[in-house]
């Protein structure tokens, strides 16, 4: 039987290429007749330029931006030359903002700034690419992109785009003074936002309400950064003006020019830096889709008998984007069963098989169980994907 092992990274615990690892490991211990094979995924998130490079090559050119919280990182940009001499440059945001560079008892996001995703983005523009590509998800910012801007020219000295989502409820459209000028500046360059989610800026499902509390804000700050965030967008596009292409069948130009920005699938993600890059002209695509077609994922599949994905956590966000998503999708175009392993499993199986999963199976399900699988998230996920294996292989 072949398989193709294809999982995104497993939540700060494992990267993409060490859950593949461990579920081959543990599938071929349960079926070692079985043709494994390895496709490590990203959906713009933490992995993002690894996996790329894994597949594309390219150089890794050396960087140091801002952290979220003001300190200096390490961060890189992939540079990639295509057979026509195309040069494409694509940064992972999470290198400038992810998580995992604030500590737990600073997480706050009405507070951390995206200025260092600026910073990459100016890096990877110098590189001399025609195309750049930010790799969108795992942050702790929320501030729709506000740090990103100022670090690119928008705004002067103490601007308040710099001072994290929380300040933005009295930016006003002379904060946002150069904006135009920047977006003027990369229209030579293609811009693309590859977004973790497909969320927009605002509403239930939007930065704040979906994603600011995994950051460390308490229910009442992410209804003040919603505010906020909502406060932002109308001050940016009333800025830029007629640079954004108004709605001519609505009233009100501005109103509607900020509601279809704010709108946008995955406007939300990465605390809203979709919003923030389209601001800039930059387009907004799936990261999941753009890492597949990059790796052949569907050929890949397409050449196989069952394809194994996983991820941390399997709820509703993974139906927005994720990478389970996208190798689901790509599975049922040439009805290949497609089978998840991820840390927890919160969705019912009548939300995943509507999403064309065939199976989805979780490694912890107990407390005691989670407590282990943190200890030895290797070990654990290894000793899931043999009792997996044990129900699917031939």
């Amino acid at each position: 039987m072949r398989v193709l092992i294809a999982p995104d990274g497993f939540g700060g615990t494992l990267t993409a290429r060490q859950a593949a690892e461990a579920i081959r490991a543990g599938w071929s211990e349960a079926a070692p007749g079985d043709d494994l094979r390895t496709c490590p995924l990203a959906d713009g998130g933490p992995g993002f330029l690894d996996t790329l490079r894994a597949d594309l090559g390219g150089d890794l050119l050396a960087v140091t931006v801002r952290s979220p919280l003001g300190a200096l990182t390490p961060a890189a940009v992939l540079v990639v030359e295509a057979d026509d001499a195309t040069r494409t440059a694509y940064v992972e945001s999470a290198h400038a903002t992810g998580l995992t560079l604030v500590p737990r008892e600073q997480r706050d996001p009405t507070r951390t700034s995206s200025a260092g995703v600026g910073e990459l983005v100016r890096a990877a523009v110098a590189t001399g690419a025609r195309r750049v590509v930010v790799g969108l998800g795992g942050s702790a910012t929320n501030d729709a992109g506000a740090g990103m801007l100022a670090a690119l020219g928008v705004g002067g000295p103490g601007s308040p785009l710099m001072r994290g989502g929380g300040a933005l409820s009295a930016v006003e459209p002379h904060d946002l003074a150069g904006l135009r000028a920047v977006r003027e500046e990369l229209r030579g360059v293609e811009l693309l936002a590859a977004c973790d989610v497909d969320v927009p800026l605002l509403g239930l499902h939007g930065a704040s309400a979906g994603f600011a509390a995994q950051k460390g804000a308490t229910p009442e700050q992410a209804q003040d950064l919603e505010r906020a965030l909502g406060h932002f967008a109308h001050a940016a596009v009333a800025a830029l003006g007629d640079a954004v292409r108004p709605d001519l069948l609505q009233p009100r130009a501005a109103t509607s020019a900020a509601a279809r920005l704010t709108s946008l699938p995955g406007a939300g993600a990465a605390g809203g830096l979709g919003f923030g890059l389209a601001l800039l002209g930059a387009r907004l695509v799936p990261g999941s889709a753009l890492v597949a077609d990059a790796v052949h994922l569907a050929h890949r599949i397409a050449d196989v008998d069952l394809v194994v994905t996983g991820e941390g956590t399997f709820d509703w966000q993974s139906l927005h984007g994720k990478v389970v998503a996208a190798v689901a999708e790509r599975a049922l175009d040439v009805a290949v069963p497609a089978v998840v392993i991820a840390g927890q499993v919160e969705l019912g199986r009548r939300e995943w098989g509507a999403a064309g999963v065939a199976g989805a199976y979780a490694v912890a399900q107990s407390p005691a169980e989670v407590e282990a699988s943190m200890a030895d998230p290797a070990g654990m996920l290894r000793r899931r994907a043999a009792r997996v294996a044990q129900t699917w292989s031939r």
